[in-house]
């Protein structure tokens, strides 16, 4: 993901706009990612075929007119099951990170505000849960709870609760002790109105610049889950099991298969990386002009 995003921005420069500097990156990250979101949209109309229906009489078939991607061994065009995809993969990657996002933000806000043993508790528990490998662990709680769409969502939710959470808490323990929290205090301001209305917004910056990154994360973990057949099932269009599926027939000169919903994952998450480190660079005090 890395190799993706540094090849991906390389050397954007910044454009003034009316509202300020933007770099080229934002505005790139984002209309790629307005290309998407018409595709999840537009899919019934986008999409030339049924992504689910198999069709015994066109199976393998290479690129053309009538399947511009192609067909899978079941028949299937490989066109309309990588447009219906981007439903699927960003249904469960933005829910994923969304939700983490809701339940990370408060506990890292909490445990980094009040420092005592529950939250070093707290923290003990998100070790443990970062000491596995992030994709083992997921296959494992997937195969637990069920191959669905929704329960691959809440494995992810559950894995990035812990990077929001310290993300916060490191922003908070920065910022506790600062000058103007003093004053607050001192003027009788409660915890909670602390925590909230003057930590909370200075602390909460980098979480959203996160969430764009952990998409693309998130995107990858599914997709990879799914080429281990550790997440969704056939016959589900998803990117990692379109790829699986493909690759099987790699040796028999089927290049096609796999190589459209490779390049549909590439795409996904490069729009996400090139957002998120476009959103990190606007968000620097530089940036915006700020001393």
């Amino acid at each position: 993901m890395k190799a993706i995003r540094s090849f991906a921005i390389g050397r954007l420069s910044a454009v003034p706009l009316s509202g300020g500097r933007f770099s080229a990156g934002l505005i790139f990250g984002s209309a790629l990612l307005c290309l998407q979101v018409i595709l999840i949209i537009f899919a019934p109309m986008i999409a030339p075929y049924s992504p689910v229906d198999a069709d015994p009489l066109n199976v393998l078939k290479a690129p053309s007119w009538a399947h511009w991607f192609g067909t899978d061994v079941s028949g299937m065009d490989i066109l309309s099951r990588v447009i219906y995809a981007t439903r699927i993969n960003l249904l469960i990657s933005v829910t994923a990170v969304a939700a983490a996002f809701v339940v990370g933000v408060p506990i890292g806000l909490l445990i980094g505000f009040y420092r005592n043993t529950v939250s070093t508790l707290v923290m003990r528990v998100f070790d443990f849960i970062q000491s596995f490998p992030v994709f083992v662990l997921g296959m494992a709680l997937v195969s637990v709870m069920g191959q669905e769409i929704w329960n691959v969502a809440i494995v992810l939710a559950v894995l990035f609760v812990p990077m929001f959470a310290r993300l916060i808490r490191a922003e908070v323990l920065s910022l506790r002790d600062r000058p103007f929290i003093s004053a607050a205090r001192c003027s009788g301001a409660t915890d909670g109105t602390i925590m909230f209305k003057h930590i909370l917004p200075n602390a909460i910056t980098p979480a959203i610049v996160q969430i764009s990154i952990s998409i693309g994360m998130a995107i990858l973990l599914t997709a990879g889950l799914s080429f281990v057949g550790a997440g969704v099932r056939m016959p589900t269009p998803e990117w990692g099991l379109m790829v699986a599926n493909g690759a099987q027939q790699m040796i028999l000169g089927v290049w096609w298969a796999a190589l459209f919903p490779g390049l549909a994952i590439v795409f996904s998450v490069l729009t996400f990386a090139v957002l998120g480190d476009a959103l990190k660079r606007f968000s620097e005090p530089a940036s915006r002009g700020e001393e």
